[in-house]
């Protein structure tokens, strides 16, 4: 339920502190009061789509809070998303808006802690439901027909329509397989015939060694200079082991060092390693000579030779070309045509195999859509009954009402398409929704379908904005009577113009503009008080004039100033007296009925510091009705301070 709302910089409200009560809460006031803007600061608390025109003209921030009494699912609820409980054992939700370049910068918290679009969401699912005038249209759309009637089925339909999603997911993906499939086949042929013609080419280069290319290079420069070579190995053999001019070789000159060295060391033995240098030194160049003589020995031109490995580096450039640049990458690439031409030859399963998966699926598809059309029929029988219950206290006791299902392709939401069939006159055939039915005939349709939707739904606050509009007399009496009836269950916060239903309030607020200019009242609107001075903040200067929004709890003799002057705009005797009677048939006492506990929070499961929270919510909405002056009708009762800014520390803290 909730217990009060904080409104800081939002729209015209400047600052602005509401306290709720169980049961029916009614707001009244002009046209163009800012009754909505109270309904619009609750929606942006919950999570709702704003842009920055509804920041307060002047100001950078607005921040709204709403605070709500705690039930099991919400308990449940905080726990799942690791959320701390308050001290007051209540849940509060907070927004702040701050404008930016770009537009509308927020941040919303649930008891101090931030929270994304989703989780504010799935919040808003247990705390409270909107029902605005242009709902009224958006009963002809066939999805939130559906939505509506599968909301009514229960956990057993919603779970089914789950399982129909899963499978319907499941066909999807089977058909775009055997889709894909189908359009690959003939790219497959081609692309097959392609990489059989590169498979061929590249086995046929027989592309085993990466370095192949290198070497081949290597034995080509050497062909190219073996005359060269070999005369430059014979002078290096020379050079190292034999002269031919009679010169000294590398290794004569190192054979008289070793002799000279050896004939040392028998008088100082420190020369010995010296001696061993150079006998190894004398090793080594004698076997370099060998191995030069050796070498120009065995080197010979080889024209052919030369020719082939020419023909080989051309074939291997060529392939680099085609699938390299370099040999290691053609290499691979080999490998990888190889394998593309198993898939393509294999290509996994075959069409029929595929066109048997798709079946499959579809089958089960099919059955499970069944499933969940028999559990829409059961749950459409049952909400045909109950609507038409409703209705008759609407003074539409003659209507006839069906919901047709009609077979469609099966898709993600079922194989039915949902149609809300309405006769509000007898003799005449059913039609769809937006086919017949009036204004006022969509009004109380939509009133009592959402009456029946809260015997399934669990959200504890329901908002009706002007659900009236467009009826009158009897119409209006009914609806009046189906609001109480509702309010007995779940509290319920409504914007009317008709007294009918604003008599059966259990807190009555009235809205109202008022200009104020450096601090005082310049001009109040009509009911909105004598001039008494506001609390309000203005800006500075002779020209600094406001207009703010005032939100006031009525007394019972300012509900019946306010109930005369909704019903014939005069607040003389015979108006009061009219009021009177019609507070008389709701209260004859002039007391509140008790109410009877709501059913999605039994008290026995809350927490003792949540239950006496509620009550101390309770009182403090019976303290703001009793503390107006009812001596004093058109005195305006002052607004208390907002605690907006205490929570708000706190949350963010």
């Amino acid at each position: 339920m909730l217990t009060s709302l904080q409104v800081e910089n939002f729209a015209l409200v400047d600052s602005l502190s509401l306290d709720f009560a169980a049961g029916l809460n009614v707001l009244t006031g002009e046209t163009g009061a800012g009754k909505s803007i109270i309904l619009d600061a609750l929606d942006a608390a919950l999570g709702g789509k704003m842009t920055s025109r509804v920041i307060r003209s002047g100001s950078e921030r607005a921040l709204v809070e709403a605070t709500f009494d705690l039930n099991p699912a919400l308990i449940r609820w905080l726990d799942q998303q690791e959320i701390d409980l308050l001290d007051e054992l209540s849940l509060v939700c907070s927004r702040e808006l701050t404008a930016g370049r770009s537009g509308v910068r927020s941040r919303s918290r649930v008891n101090g802690v931030v929270m994304n679009k989703q989780q504010m969401q799935s919040l808003r699912e247990h705390l409270l439901e909107i029902t605005a005038q242009g709902q009224t249209i958006q009963l002809s759309q066939a999805n939130l027909q559906r939505e509506w009637l599968d909301g009514f089925g229960g956990n057993e339909l919603l779970r089914q329509k789950q399982v129909v999603a899963e499978h319907y997911q499941a066909a999807q993906t089977a058909l775009k397989a055997l889709e894909k499939r189908r359009q690959f086949e003939q790219q497959r042929l081609q692309q097959l015939d392609l990489f059989e013609y590169q498979a061929k080419e590249l086995a046929e280069a027989h592309l085993n060694d990466p370095q192949e290319l290198e070497h081949l290079q290597q034995e080509q420069q050497r062909l190219n200079h073996c005359v060269e070579l070999q005369q430059q190995s014979y002078q290096v053999y020379q050079a190292l082991y034999d002269q031919d001019e009679g010169g000294d070789a590398c290794s004569d000159l190192l054979g008289k060092a070793e002799s000279i060295l050896s004939s040392m060391v028998q008088y100082d033995d420190q020369i010995q390693p010296i001696l061993d240098m150079v006998t190894s030194a004398l090793a080594q160049v004698e076997e370099a000579g060998r191995q030069m003589n050796a070498y120009g020995a065995v080197l010979e031109a080889d024209p052919d030779r030369l020719q082939e490995v020419e023909c080989r580096i051309a074939e291997l450039k060529q392939i680099c070309r085609k699938y390299g640049p370099t040999l290691p990458e053609a290499i691979a690439y080999s490998e990888q045509v190889q394998a593309d031409l198993e898939s393509l030859s294999d290509s996994g399963q075959s069409l029929d195999a595929l066109e048997a998966a798709y079946q499959e699926q579809q089958d089960a598809l099919i059955q499970t859509c069944r499933d969940l059309t028999r559990l829409r029929q059961a749950a459409a029988q049952q909400l045909e009954a109950g609507l038409l219950e409703e209705l008759k206290p609407l003074a539409m006791e003659k209507v006839q009402f069906r919901v047709d299902l009609t077979p469609i392709t099966p898709s993600v939401h079922g194989s039915d398409r949902i149609t809300f069939l309405l006769s509000p006159n007898p003799g005449e055939p059913l039609q769809p929704l937006a086919d017949i039915a009036s204004g006022g005939e969509m009004s109380r349709f939509l009133l009592a379908l959402k009456v029946c939707l809260s015997q399934v739904d669990a959200v504890g606050t329901m908002v009706f904005d002007e659900i009236d509009a467009g009826v009158s007399g009897r119409v209006a009496q009914a609806i009046a009577d189906k609001l109480h009836q509702l309010s007995r269950h779940r509290q319920v916060l409504c914007v009317t113009h008709q007294p009918i239903i604003a008599a059966q309030a259990d807190l009555h607020l009235r809205v109202n503009k008022e200009v104020v200019t450096d601090g005082a009242i310049a001009s109040p609107s009509k009911g909105s008080g004598k001039g008494k001075p506001s609390t309000a903040p203005t800006p500075e200067g002779d020209d600094a004039v406001r207009t703010v929004v005032r939100v006031v709890a009525l007394d019972e003799q300012q509900r019946l100033e306010e109930l005369a002057q909704l019903a014939g705009g005069k607040t003389d005797h015979h108006a009061i007296t009219f009021a009177g009677s019609l507070r008389s048939q709701v209260h004859p006492e002039g007391a509140a009925e008790p109410l009877a506990p709501t059913t999605d929070a039994p008290t026995s499961e809350v927490p003792p510091k949540a239950a006496s929270g509620r009550k101390k919510a309770s009182a403090k909405s019976s303290s703001t009705k009793s503390s107006s002056n009812p001596s004093s009708s058109d005195q305006s009762i002052p607004t208390k301070p907002a605690k907006s800014s205490s929570k708000s520390s706190r949350s963010n803290s």
